[in-house]
């Protein structure tokens, strides 16, 4: 990627988060980015795309951020840990992203133009997750029975959900994240042993949910 088209997308990401979309305006991204209207227009023909590759630009800065303290002794559920906690952190490059992701998510519902690339991306997200959880059934550590895309699916949807909750302060990091643990100790739940072969979490009686 050229430092200008870095620099665009950078802007951009900054703008959505900063202003929403309604207050991204091309004119004032080629300012902040240092560079003409034109060139912006050159690089991404017009609105809608310079917003898909901000998504694009966005989704790759999160997979950076996500994968940062891996180790080679860390297990592959730990991996799969870490990268789902890396969603919510109080670092201003997480915040940002996480501002511009849910203003984009919330867009989509008006904007139909940004639904496709928006798909895509939370398609990539999905995938990356569901390899992870994969590779953690592969060494013993998440419940074979867990279907990975679909269980990949929940898990990104609930980071979305603990997320936008986050950014309005009605939880904080910390809650957010502990939360976060909690689900995926329920949700991917080591296999256990039963004398029933035939048991299943499912089987498990829903009861409701004590009033608080």
């Amino acid at each position: 990627m050229s430092e200008r088209r870095d620099a665009i997308l950078k802007a951009s990401a900054t703008a959505i988060a900063q202003r929403g979309i309604r207050g991204l305006r091309v004119n004032d991204v080629a300012e902040v980015a240092g560079v003409s209207p034109g060139l912006l227009y050159y690089h991404f023909k017009d609105r809608i795309g310079l917003l898909e590759a901000a998504l694009n630009y966005i989704n790759d800065r999160a997979r950076a951020y996500r994968s940062e303290g891996e180790g080679s002794g860390d297990s592959a559920r730990d991996r799969l840990t870490r990268s789902l906690l890396g969603e919510i952190q109080d670092r201003p490059e997480v915040v940002e992203n996480s501002l511009a992701w849910n203003e984009l998510r919330a867009s989509a519902v008006y904007e139909e133009a940004l639904r496709e690339p928006l798909a895509r991306t939370t398609a990539a997200w999905v995938s990356e997750i569901a390899d992870a959880i994969a590779q953690a059934q592969g060494t013993g550590e998440i419940a074979p029975s867990l279907d990975p895309r679909r269980t990949a699916v929940t898990m990104t949807a609930l980071v979305e959900g603990l997320s936008g909750r986050w950014l309005c302060k009605e939880i904080s990091t910390e809650d957010a994240r502990s939360h976060l643990l909690g689900a995926i100790d329920v949700v991917m739940s080591e296999p256990t042993h039963h004398s029933d072969p035939t048991h299943h979490i499912s089987d498990t009686p829903i009861t409701s949910r004590p009033k608080e």
